[in-house]
C-alpha cells in the first residue's frame, strides 16, 4: 500500500490594531489572492504596494508558492499591515531561510514582530476632545 505524499501547507497569522490576517501557503506557481481577489486587482493601490513589499523581499521564493489570505476587522491600512506580516511570517516558516528572515528584519521589523501600540483611553470630562486635551488657560 503506497502512501500518498501530503502537500506542505504552512499557516501564518498577522495582526495590527483590530485587523487579523490568516495566510495559507502551499507549493504552486506564485498566485496571491487576498479575500478571494487576485493581488493585481486589490484596492486601494497603497495597500497593494505595501503588501507587495513582502513578496519583493522574498524574491524568487515567492514565485514557488501559492498564497491565500483572509483578512478581517479594522480598516484598509491596518489590514494591509496585517496581511504583509502574515505573508512574511508564513514565507519564513515555509522555507526556514535565515537570509529571508534577516532581510525582513533589516527592511522593516514589523514584518515579523507584532505591533503592540494602541490608542490611549480618553480621560473623563474631556473625553470627546482627546486623551490629553485640556482647556487653554491664560496666565495674565
Amino acid at each position: 500500500m503506497a502512501e500518498e505524499k501530503k502537500p506542505k501547507i504552512v499557516l501564518g497569522t498577522g495582526k495590527r490594531k483590530t485587523s487579523v490576517a490568516r495566510t495559507s501557503i502551499k507549493e504552486g506557481s506564485g498566485k496571491v489572492t487576498i479575500n478571494d481577489v487576485p493581488i493585481d486587482l486589490y484596492q486601494p493601490e497603497y495597500a497593494r504596494l505595501k503588501i507587495r513589499e513582502a513578496l519583493l523581499l522574498a524574491g524568487d521564493l515567492a514565485k514557488k508558492v501559492d498564497i491565500k489570505v483572509k483578512a478581517r476587522g479594522g480598516g484598509t491600512v491596518s489590514q494591509s499591515d496585517a496581511i504583509r506580516q502574515s505573508i512574511a511570517k508564513g514565507l519564513v516558516e515555509f522555507f526556514k531561510d535565515e537570509n529571508l528572515k534577516k532581510a525582513y528584519q533589516e527592511y522593516d521589523r514589523n514584518f515579523l514582530v507584532y505591533d503592540y501600540r494602541r490608542t490611549e483611553p480618553h480621560k473623563p470630562s474631556r473625553s470627546r476632545k482627546g486623551a490629553r486635551r485640556h482647556k487653554q488657560r491664560s496666565k495674565r
